[in-house]
């Protein structure tokens, strides 16, 4: 049976695809880019590809190209048609014309397969992202409550990581902390990354084995997923007590997250936001380590995916709307302390925000015994 969460998801769809007089929507997902699919279908892939097909009564049929992700398919989206599709492509294309829709909006489209996109004259295709991609982006109050809660495990877990970092311990360890927390809190899917090191550090990755010292800066970010949807935190602690030169550097940090949260509110642009906190390091000389040689993003919106438009960059002219929800997170490298992380999430509200993370906005610091 599908949740009350899906249901209504699928409401919103339906009058999207009549918005936009599309008769089907076809959506494409896999374990990456699962967020549409599971938008549509409540289903996370993680082996495979999936294709599904909505029609404007909310029918789905979810085709599967893994056998073992198509059994448990059946038992939790039992509220689609699944079926088992070795030949995703050609099945999918088949059930397209045998039903004679000729109005079918697709998407994401850059994943559309060759054999899709190059159906003939049977299929007429057109652009699926104005019936979903601001659904994705833009949260009903159900959705929101699972990021609000995600939100609160994320502060909680990062308490867990702070109490865990201390000399002598590899970094696996600590993310093995974590997991145990999470998935005693039911939480099965959980992104998270972390940097540990000085001025030599550029950024986070996967755990490597490195053992944390004296002095060392520790990163990470929390990504923990409740019911599909993603809330993330970012921090910085210190091992020891924080040097003058951390300090100061991890200033510019806290006054850009700052300059960008005072920002967003519904009619600004993500572009605004971005700007505001790379003229904060700009005013400090370091203007350079917000571009895409030290840095990615300045922050990005989060859900069914954990880094989902808008991205936050000063490229991106996409409006902010109420709803939206996403981490603001001046994160990048400093020249004289090394890659430093700060990130809060929010709801973007009207005349401001909703902000969903309690934690302070600190450097922290964890004794050496």
């Amino acid at each position: 049976m599908a949740s009350a969460t899906h249901k209504a998801r699928l409401a919103a769809l339906s009058e999207a695809m009549r918005r936009e007089n599309a008769d089907v929507l076809l959506v494409i997902g896999n374990n990456w880019h699962a967020d549409y699919l599971r938008y549509a279908t409540d289903f996370g892939i993680q082996e495979g590809q999936g294709i599904a097909l909505v029609r404007l009564d909310g029918a789905t049929t979810l085709l599967l190209d893994d056998p073992a992700e198509c059994e448990r398919a059946r038992t939790e989206a039992s509220h689609c048609d699944v079926q088992y599709a070795p030949q995703l492509v050609k099945e999918a294309r088949t059930q397209i014309v045998r039903a004679g829709n000729r109005n079918v909006a697709a998407s994401p489209m850059h994943l559309l397969p060759y054999g899709l996109v190059n159906a003939g004259n049977d299929v007429r295709y057109v652009d699926g992202a104005p019936v979903i991609e601001k659904l994705l982006m833009t949260k009903m109050e159900v959705e929101l409550d699972c990021i609000r809660r995600a939100s609160k495990l994320a502060d909680e877990g990062y308490i867990i990581f702070r109490d865990a970092a201390r000399p002598g311990r590899k970094d696996y360890e600590l993310i093995a902390e974590i997991e145990t927390f999470f998935r005693a809190h039911g939480i099965a899917e959980n992104f998270m990354i972390i940097g540990v090191g000085g001025q030599e550090v550029r950024g986070m990755a996967p755990p490597t084995g490195k053992t944390l010292k004296q002095g060392d800066l520790v990163t990470t970010e929390l990504s923990p997923c409740i019911d599909g949807y993603y809330a993330q935190v970012c921090r910085t602690l210190a091992v020891g007590q924080a040097s003058e030169t951390q300090i100061k550097a991890f200033s510019v940090y806290q006054e850009a997250m700052a300059a960008g949260i005072a920002t967003v509110r519904a009619g600004v642009t993500a572009a605004d936001v971005a700007r505001a906190e790379n003229d904060v390091f700009r005013k400090y000389g370091l203007g350079q380590y917000t571009t895409s040689e030290y840095t990615r993003v300045r922050g990005h919106g989060m859900g069914l995916f954990l880094d989902q438009k808008p991205q936050i960059l000063e490229d991106v002219d996409i409006p902010l709307v109420p709803g939206m929800t996403m981490i603001v997170h001046p994160n990048t490298y400093h020249p004289d302390a090394g890659y430093m992380v700060l990130g809060d999430a929010l709801v973007v509200g009207e005349s401001g925000h909703e902000l969903l993370c309690s934690l302070p906005r600190d450097l922290f610091s964890v004794p050496v015994q």
